[in-house]
């Protein structure tokens, strides 16, 4: 079974309560292998099969790509998809702050050199609106979910029963509890497995802190007035005539 875990950031989040929710709320796996192997990454040559091979199912692995790369199969199997979305103005805060601290892609000069990138799609997966856009002509189909970054923020618990529904797992009230208190944001952190703390050097600096806030609305103390205006102006062309409604609309 395929699971393509998306969009930016957000996607570490997901893995680790897909990891748990697999492990029925033991946090042993979490603890023991690192995240790129629980779940591969599914646009890394030869990677996913690497570890995927050896795994029991149902399978999971992860990706960034945008669906006009995905792999042509999976839409005439009977393979799940949860695409994770988060507010575009909190993408780029996380985006920016990877860009620093990772080896494999661009360093921008400035946030405003970062934020011309993402508006313009020159960024690792191109444009986020088509990249959302494209994905979300999945929507009504009943192997797709779309879960919100601000979704699992507001209802950790509730967010997760609806993943276990999706997926046809059942986890008992004690399960369950394991599931949340483990994907929590400290517990990820602290957790070397989960932190990337352990990630190869050609990937991220050493030095870095991967995990940062794990909060919503970080864009609001870093975004200067000019930037939300430029960001708000775009995503309103772009989106427009678009049918469907985000929870980062309302805020």
């Amino acid at each position: 079974m395929l699971k393509q875990i998306a969009l930016y950031l957000g996607t570490h989040w997901m893995v680790e309560i897909l990891s748990l929710i697999r492990s029925n709320g033991d946090p042993s796996w979490c603890q023991k292998v690192p995240n790129w192997e629980r779940i591969p990454w599914l646009e890394i040559s030869g990677y996913a099969g690497q570890f995927a091979d050896h795994q029991t199912s149902p399978r999971y692995f992860s990706s960034h790509l945008p669906i006009q790369f995905f792999p042509k199969s999976f839409f005439t199997s009977k393979a799940k998809i949860i695409y994770t979305a988060r507010n575009p103005k909190d993408v780029l805060v996380s985006l920016y702050n990877f860009a620093l601290m990772s080896t494999v892609i661009k360093t921008p000069h400035s946030f405003d050199e970062l934020i011309e990138d993402f508006l313009n799609g020159t960024v690792p997966f191109g444009s986020w609106f088509d990249h959302i856009k494209g994905w979300m002509q999945m929507k009504d189909r009943n192997n797709f979910l779309f879960i919100t970054f601000e979704e699992l923020k507001k209802d950790h618990r509730g967010t997760v029963m609806k993943i276990c529904k999706f997926l046809g797992k059942e986890l008992d009230e004690e399960a369950l509890d394991l599931v949340v208190e483990h994907s929590s944001f400290k517990m990820m952190k602290d957790n070397s497995m989960s932190n990337h703390s352990q990630a190869p050097e050609f990937f991220i600096d050493k030095n870095s802190n991967f995990l940062r806030k794990g909060i919503s609305g970080d864009w609001r103390k870093c975004l200067t007035e000019a930037q939300k205006e430029n960001v708000d102006k775009l995503y309103k062309e772009k989106m427009e005539g678009f049918n469907m409604k985000f929870v980062w609309d309302e805020l």
